[in-house]
């Protein structure tokens, strides 16, 4: 008989499968700080993302949502960052079913921006340098499994030429031990459930968020000041 599990995301205990299945972003033992592989600034795209004016949107899965989110929401010229599911079907893009690794979903990020301000090229420099390990194989950090599998899904054939491009110019540099594992895929984007979004802002002392995701905003911060907004862009409103 499985034993009934707390849930730390949601502060309730859960049942039987559920309740392991929504352990998801929660794993332990939880990876401590100091073991974060320090962020560093990667060299600038080769390729520049040619866009025209009006805001665009770019999906981005880098591990847990979480922290990827909250990275996004602290970018300037970033309007909205979004917590949510892509790769499978409308039918599966649920928390409970995602946490399977059987529905073809990873946890992504669909980020809204103003490629006046920051383009597509400048946004994969930042996901690449402070959001994630992208050599690692469906995992990040305490965190396994294909929904945790490194994806970018381009808005459209621009968007992955760039990011082809730019995958393939990191590598050439040996800008990480390992290759990029990051795979270029499509599928739509399906927003998670609401208490999944601006979950590090609104939870700072979760223990998960301390260890894994705190340090990937302090990167940021420090090696990108001219890109940080230090006021998150969030999907609800603050907290009072």
């Amino acid at each position: 008989m499985t034993r009934d599990r707390f849930h730390p995301r949601t502060g309730r205990w859960l049942g039987g499968v559920a309740g392991l299945a929504l352990l998801a972003c929660a794993a332990l033992p939880l990876v401590p700080a100091s073991a974060e592989e320090a962020g560093r600034r990667l060299p600038e795209a080769a390729m520049t993302a040619q866009e025209g004016a009006g805001l665009r949107t770019a999906t981005f899965a880098g591990g847990c949502f979480w922290g990827v989110q909250g990275v996004f929401q602290h970018v300037k010229g970033v309007t909205k960052a979004v917590s949510g599911y892509a790769g499978g079907d409308r039918a599966s893009a649920r928390y409970e079913q995602v946490g399977t690794g059987r529905t073809g979903h990873a946890e992504a990020v669909q980020v809204t921006y103003d490629p006046a301000v920051i383009r597509y090229d400048e946004l994969l420099q930042i996901f690449f340098s402070v959001a994630l390990d992208p050599t690692e194989v469906d995992r990040q950090g305490p965190d396994t499994g294909p929904q945790y599998r490194s994806a970018l899904f381009p808005a459209d054939e621009g968007q992955a030429t760039v990011a082809r491009a730019y995958i393939a110019q990191l590598d050439r540099a040996k800008a990480f031990d390992k290759p990029i594992a990051t795979r270029i895929e499509s599928g739509a984007f399906y927003p998670a459930e609401g208490y999944h979004q601006d979950y590090m802002t609104l939870h700072p002392n979760n223990g998960y968020i301390v260890a894994n995701d705190t340090p990937k905003l302090r990167d940021l911060k420090a090696l990108f000041p001219e890109r940080a907004n230090a006021q998150p862009v969030l999907v609800g409103r603050p907290p009072a």
